[in-house]
């Protein structure tokens, strides 16, 4: 087992949390990075024990467009602050991994500022993919190349060139030298080459034995990206979706089907597929803004701290703020936050304490990364876990009703401790017995002999408060109305349709279409035919919902659906 197996991660997108201006005149360095010295404090003390940052290089704009993978972006200031940083967080028993997009360079990187001003006479033509010098792109350069997600801003490196494969190697080398950073996030990884992949992961374990490589990938099987290019965890993006959309349509089946088939694509084994869960990130929406019912933030964050896989909170959510895209770019996503500030209102305090919470139970609580997961019981409005590893046993259970909810779970017998509220239980018996109130949750963990060791989490009333915006009311209004829901840690009670209504499983469009793209290579399928092969692979597997045709209808990025497409086995 490595250190990542047991993280917290908390999110940092550094451009926006520290105001920097949007566009970089590669001016002198601005020493905001070393603003993030309080929030390292904060981030230790509210639960978490690693830190993803980035982009953090020289770059034009958001910070995708590098300019210079070994120079701090002039607007964060220099390399040293960004070793002091590290050094800080290291200090503060904090794991830190940077954002490395590898995927594509910014026009104004070094190779192809050299191709502009040198064209056929360039050492640099087979660095990017697609480089045609007889073409030309919407900047007039007169030669044409590959760009990423149709953005000429965004080159896209051959990967398969040995140049490319070595000079990222070295910066690889150069971030474990320079900043002694523990693991990289490969941005865009749903589309890298899988030899450069592989490669990638070569150099991880030449630099340090338990440096972790986590890939960002929205659309496919995440198996074989662990499988087949070696990298340690994907970002579990259907699990985020299924997170919101579950507590909006009060439907637990699909966060259920969703970890149901996942974690058999691990082969029922926790350590069988790594995933990086989030509620938000700096791509999406708040989880505050998606939410119908803001008093769903809790239960929401019990399942993203309890399910197989590593919880990560993004930078601000921990005080429940908004965020919604407009405007045609997502710095509405990326705000400027003021520390104290945040600490100060009052309003804030009841997802803080939350997450807090949450944090320190996870820490304590090895089961919630080692453990198997067994589902104890399912109902639209009520779903209840256990995580189990050797002797230790955990349980969680969610209402996402507003109205109360009593719980009969089967259980090991023993003493038990229900983490948030503090309540004492003796489940001598087999069984635990327990009120769950509104939207809300609980957390139950064996005690045995242990119990001096986990951290005390009384948080009721910070619950309720954080109930009283949206939902408090009506949930007052139902409160003598009780369901009684019943599950046993030794049946699994998902029912054979998933709980999908018949609606969401509708024939799926386009099967036609689908059998005669399947008659020539992938490779040579349009993007309506890679999108119509990749519905026929899904119906194989199953119902295919509204959602998920919806999924494939929204990716119109070729590359995407190209190793999407070929992840089915």
């Amino acid at each position: 087992m490595s250190w990542y197996d047991e993280a917290v991660f908390y999110h940092i997108y550094p451009l926006g949390l520290l105001g920097c201006p949007h566009e970089n005149d590669y001016g002198e360095p601005v020493h905001n990075l070393t603003m993030l010295a309080p929030w390292v404090r904060h981030i230790k003390e509210a639960g978490f024990n690693a830190v993803y940052i980035g982009p953090l290089f020289e770059s034009v704009g958001h910070g995708y467009e590098t300019t210079d993978y070994k120079k701090l972006d002039s607007r964060l200031g220099t390399n040293e602050d960004l070793k002091a940083f590290v050094k800080d967080c290291h200090q503060n028993g904090l794991r830190v991994i940077f954002d490395g997009v590898f995927n594509h360079t910014g026009r104004d990187f070094f190779a192809f500022r050299d191709i502009k001003e040198n064209r056929e006479n360039s050492k640099y033509l087979g660095w990017y993919a697609g480089l045609n010098l007889g073409g030309n792109n919407s900047f007039n350069d007169g030669f044409s190349y590959v760009n990423w997600g149709g953005y000429d801003l965004l080159a896209r490196l051959n990967q398969k060139n040995p140049e490319v494969q070595g000079y990222i190697a070295d910066v690889i080398r150069f971030w474990v030298s320079e900043f002694d950073i523990d693991g990289i996030r490969l941005d865009a990884a749903d589309v890298l080459d899988f030899d450069f992949m592989r490669m990638l992961r070569r150099v991880a374990d030449e630099v340090r034995p338990d440096f972790y490589l986590m890939g960002e990938v929205i659309h496919g099987e995440y198996i074989r990206w662990e499988r087949d290019a070696g990298i340690h965890a994907v970002t579990n993006y259907n699990l985020h979706k299924a997170l919101y959309s579950g507590h909006n349509d009060h439907n637990y089946y699909e966060i259920a089907h969703t970890v149901k088939r996942l974690y058999d694509m691990g082969g029922n084994d926790p350590m069988g597929l790594r995933l990086y869960n989030f509620a938000d990130n700096h791509d999406v929406e708040r989880i505050y803004s998606r939410l119908n019912n803001k008093a769903h933030f809790m239960p929401l964050h019990i399942l993203l701290y309890t399910l197989p896989g590593i919880p990560s909170v993004y930078y601000g959510s921990e005080f429940g703020i908004e965020g919604r895209k407009g405007g045609g770019d997502d710095w509405g996503l990326r705000p400027a936050l003021d520390l104290d500030a945040c600490m100060k209102d009052e309003r804030n305090k009841p997802f803080y304490e939350i997450i807090k919470a949450l944090g320190h139970i996870r820490q304590a609580l090895p089961v919630l990364s080692y453990g198997c997961y067994e589902q104890l019981m399912l109902t639209n409005r009520q779903y209840a876990f256990a995580r189990i590893s050797g002797e230790d046993f955990a349980a969680a259970a969610v209402n996402n009703d507003d109205k109360p909810a009593w719980v009969d779970l089967h259980v090991p017998k023993g003493k038990y401790k229900a983490m948030l509220s503090g309540t004492g239980l003796d489940a001598g018996n087999g069984d635990i017995h327990f009120e769950l109130k509104p939207a809300w949750g609980e957390i139950f963990v064996r005690i045995g002999d242990s119990e001096e060791k986990l951290p005390d989490t009384v948080i009721d009333t910070v619950i309720e408060a954080a109930a009283c915006e949206d939902g408090n009311a009506e949930a007052e209004e139902g409160a003598g109305s009780v369901a009684e829901v019943k599950g046993s840690v030794h049946e699994n009670a998902i029912p054979a349709d998933g709980g999908r209504s018949s609606a969401d499983t509708a024939p799926v469009p386009g099967k036609d279409a689908a059998v005669k793209a399947l008659d020539k290579p992938y490779e040579e399928m349009s993007v309506e035919e890679l999108q119509a092969a990749i519905l026929q692979k899904m119906a194989k597997n199953g119902n295919v919902t509204e959602d998920m045709k919806r999924s494939v209808k929204d990716n119109i990025w070729r590359d995407s659906l190209l190793n999407w497409v070929k992840s089915f086995r």
